[in-house]
């Protein structure tokens, strides 16, 4: 590329000084506006710096919530209801026999005496209540807040409360337990002692 020096002008007109004077301008603005806005940058990083300290000394401050572990259930308890249910309707031994070489009649009179036998089990050691007081197949309304412990929604759950649905099965709560005491030396993993006639 060749540049060719004579075609450039040898006299300043006032348009093109004017120009030069607004570029040079240009230049000083922009070059303080950047010196100014450094220090103005480094201070709002300084005091994002310190707002996400106060955070961080707000939650070293803040009470720890300490989650608290689940419960562990004692076996015991479990232990002694099948230990009753053994005696009183022989539940343990019709759940664990082969029941295929069984007619019908002969499994519902055995399961006529397990129902009888673990009724009575229920009812001596245990008051049951319903949760609704409703009638099965009725229509409710659940309002906003419901207890989800003793209600479980099932279909097409979508949305928020209140819910409108059919009471399928009232549900059972237990209000009373009255389980015999065992003695320490109580073994309680022994269901049903095996039996030998002399």
């Amino acid at each position: 590329m060749n540049i060719d020096l004579s075609a450039l002008p040898t006299t300043i007109d006032s348009l093109h000084l004017g120009l030069g004077i607004s570029a040079a301008l240009f230049l000083v603005l922009f070059l303080t506006k950047k010196r100014l806005s450094a220090p103005q940058a480094t201070r709002e990083n300084n005091i994002e710096a310190s707002a996400a300290a106060e955070k961080t000394v707000e939650k070293a401050v803040e009470p720890v919530v300490k989650e608290e572990p689940l419960k562990e259930a004692t076996p015991e308890a479990a232990l002694q209801l099948l230990t009753l249910l053994q005696q009183d309707a022989r539940f343990i031994d019709f759940l664990q026999e082969d029941l295929s070489g069984y007619c019908d009649a002969d499994i519902g009179a055995a399961a006529r005496v397990v129902h009888e036998g673990s009724k009575k089990t229920l009812d001596t050691y245990f008051t049951l209540e319903a949760i609704r007081s409703e009638d099965e197949e009725m229509r409710i309304s659940l309002p906003e807040g419901f207890n989800a412990s003793q209600i479980r929604l099932t279909g097409n759950v979508v949305g928020s409360a209140p819910f409108n649905g059919t009471l399928i099965h009232k549900g059972w709560k237990v209000t009373r337990v009255n389980l015999p005491k065992l003695a320490p030396e109580h073994d309680a993993s022994i269901i049903a002692p095996a039996e030998i006639e002399l």
